[in-house]
């Protein structure tokens, strides 16, 4: 900054150790012109010396810098006031409103996608700019993949955006050429159609069973990569699908495709929350046991004794009932109603998207508490203490001992 400036006005000498002070002066021809950075100053005078001084700030940007002058050259800099400011005006639209992209973007893309196929197409913006494209993986779920073109496309790579457990990226190489590359394979043909060379190929997993050779930089690119992300991560939502199917789970209450933490139903006021490894789904997940200690620490001690029984050849669902020795309360026979009792506290059984999972010990109350209602609740008490990250109360309702382990769920 400091090399740019001087070389601009050389007749500006810093005044302090920091730089961040300049005075000397500036020599203003006819019809020449001074740009400070981001400061638009146009000097028309005829030829003479003004004195000048910059105090900039902390940040030495000369966008924020006070600029102390004589009152002759701050009258020309406001006779000037108004062209100043419509140059601003003029690059910040230029910024937030780019050029539109050349003709050949938009045939590209609508040849793109007709390849591609146009029962694909969920959405697309008038400008071109946003496209939604939908796939089925191989048991039939529905997937969609969001992509944000930017003006420079096929130069530079569109912004995926995907409902998957793992990051997804996208593998891209800049078309050298004006037209995107693509070839067709038919499986059921004895022959080979190529429109171009130097392509990659990509399975298409569908009822044909075809292949479409393309090269790394188009939607047709993007979209096999998608469908190849979706088979990897098949046995993941099949075993998600299953969890979903047949338990009752608490949370969340509407599992997306990238959920991977289920807390499922054991029974009244117990429960086990699990996260699924999306890379190795049947293996044993972590698992954390929620609920009255009488209840839930006989089913640690089992999961402690028969862990050697995990068949990951097995699904996640089926472990769980060997591992556990339990069957999971059957959708078919309950309803969810029966496991959402309400916080003993606030009378409410969502808050702030939580559900109770915090419940008193005693067998004969088991009322269930929301972790922050309890962590409130106990910090009102005299008789309560704490210990690190555990309090130690008495229960609202039947008032025998209650603990509270505090996790990172309270905020």
């Amino acid at each position: 900054m400091e090399a740019s400036l001087l070389r601009q006005c050389p007749l500006l000498l810093p005044q302090n150790r920091a730089k961040t002070v300049y005075e000397g002066f500036i020599s203003v021809q006819d019809g020449s012109t001074c740009i400070f950075y981001h400061l638009f100053i146009y000097f028309f005078s005829k030829g003479r010396d003004f004195h000048l001084r910059i105090e900039l700030p902390e940040d030495l940007q000369m966008k924020n810098a006070r600029l102390l002058c004589s009152w002759q050259l701050k009258t020309i800099l406001n006779g000037y006031h108004q062209i100043v400011q419509q140059e601003v005006a003029l690059k910040k639209k230029q910024e937030l409103c780019p050029p539109p992209p050349p003709p050949q973007f938009y045939s590209s893309l609508i040849e793109e996608i007709g390849i591609l196929g146009w029962d694909k197409l969920v959405f697309v913006d008038t400008c071109l700019s946003t496209i939604k494209l939908k796939a089925e993986d191989a048991s039939g779920r529905k997937h969609l993949i969001t992509l944000k073109l930017k003006a420079k496309y096929p130069a530079e790579s569109p912004d995926c955006f995907v409902d998957f457990p793992v990051p997804f990226s996208v593998s891209w190489t800049p078309q050298v050429t004006d037209q995107p590359q693509i070839g067709v394979r038919i499986a059921v043909l004895p022959i080979t159609v190529p429109l171009s060379a130097g392509l990659v190929m990509y399975p298409c997993h569908c009822s044909w069973n075809f292949q479409i050779w393309y090269d790394t930089s188009s939607l047709i690119s993007i979209y096999g990569q998608f469908l190849a992300a979706l088979e990897s991560l098949k046995a993941f939502w099949d075993v998600t699908d299953e969890i979903d199917e047949k338990t009752w789970v608490l949370e969340p209450e509407k599992p997306t495709r990238s959920a991977t933490a289920r807390r499922i139903a054991l029974g009244n006021n117990a429960s086990i929350h699990i996260e699924v490894d999306p890379k190795h789904p049947t293996m044993l997940p972590e698992c954390c046991f929620l609920g009255a200690d009488h209840v839930v620490k006989p089913l640690g001690i089992k999961l402690s004794r028969n862990i050697h029984l995990w068949d990951p050849e097995n699904s996640l669902l089926q472990n769980l009932k060997d591992v556990l020795e339990i069957d999971f309360p059957a959708r078919t026979n309950l309803e969810k109603s029966d496991f959402s009792m309400d916080c003993g506290i606030c009378y409410s059984y969502q808050l702030d998207g939580a559900i109770p999972d915090q419940v008193c010990d005693n067998p004969q109350c088991a009322q269930p508490f929301h972790q922050i209602c309890l962590y409130e609740w106990l910090r009102g008490l005299l008789t309560s203490r704490q210990s690190f990250n555990i309090i130690f109360g008495e229960c609202p309702y039947c008032s025998k001992p209650i603990t509270l382990k505090m996790s990172g769920r309270k905020s």
